[in-house]
């Protein structure tokens, strides 16, 4: 097969056009935001969590590593497990308070609670 016929992560196999070329994703990284303008949206949700409640921070804009980053602390912070998967940080419990409070003392002006 040659190389422009390759499969990719969208499911393309073969194509008879012979102008045909995937064309890839190029996901480059934004650079992280200075905390005083970042967008964070604090949510509570159960959904497709087998009844276990999460706190979950959304709008985070930057690189991988920062959000990692931003996650571990929170995760200190409350005392509780987490993750950060998809772009959120997923902290276990109703930890909004905590976060909250955590965030506006790091200057993280713009942060809502939902």
């Amino acid at each position: 097969m040659s190389k422009k016929n390759k499969p990719d992560a969208k499911g393309f196999v073969y194509s008879t056009d012979p102008n045909f070329s995937f064309q890839s994703e190029s996901n480059e990284e934004q650079e992280t935001l200075p905390a005083a303008q970042q967008k964070l949206r604090i949510r509570f949700e159960t959904k497709h969590r087998g009844g276990k409640t999460v706190s979950l921070i959304t709008g985070f804009i930057g690189t991988n590593d920062d959000l990692e980053e931003l996650g571990k602390k929170l995760k200190n912070f409350c005392g509780t497990g987490g993750s950060v998967k998809d772009g959120e940080i997923i902290i276990q419990g109703d930890q909004r308070d905590k976060i909250l409070q955590w965030l506006l003392k790091n200057d993280y002006k713009q942060t809502k609670k939902v």
